[in-house]
């Protein structure tokens, strides 16, 4: 019986999102893996220096519950992003409370993908 607890409440815990570094990002990128850009940044920080990632949509964070039925019937791969990594974290939560399945987080958003010289928009 004691057994069965741990397994009960494994069930019910939130699930936590991937995560996926900058660089694994580029590379399914560039061979053309179907996923979804998601950056939750202001639009401010979208277009300004030094930009966003190729092919990024933006939709900030604060209008992301409006677009989970969009973002659900896409059925593709979702990458969030922001300018460290908070922001984007806090929404593929929301995401995968959402019942979305297939969501990650670039480790280090815009900033790291940035220092490691890998190219914005």
């Amino acid at each position: 019986m004691i057994a069965f607890l741990p397994r009960l409440f494994r069930r019910f815990r939130a699930k936590e999102p991937l995560w996926i570094e900058a660089d694994e990002l580029r590379q399914r990128l560039t061979a053309g893996d179907p996923l979804v850009i998601l950056d939750v940044r202001q639009p401010d920080e979208f277009t300004s220096p030094p930009g966003h990632l190729p092919g990024a949509v933006n939709v900030p964070l604060t209008e992301l519950a409006d677009r989970t039925f969009d973002l659900a019937s896409r059925d593709q791969p979702i990458v969030l992003v922001c300018k460290t990594d908070r922001r984007s974290a806090h929404a593929a939560a929301d995401l995968l409370a959402a019942g979305l399945k297939d969501v990650a987080v670039l480790r280090g958003g815009t900033d790291g993908w940035h220092q490691r010289g890998l190219g914005l928009e």
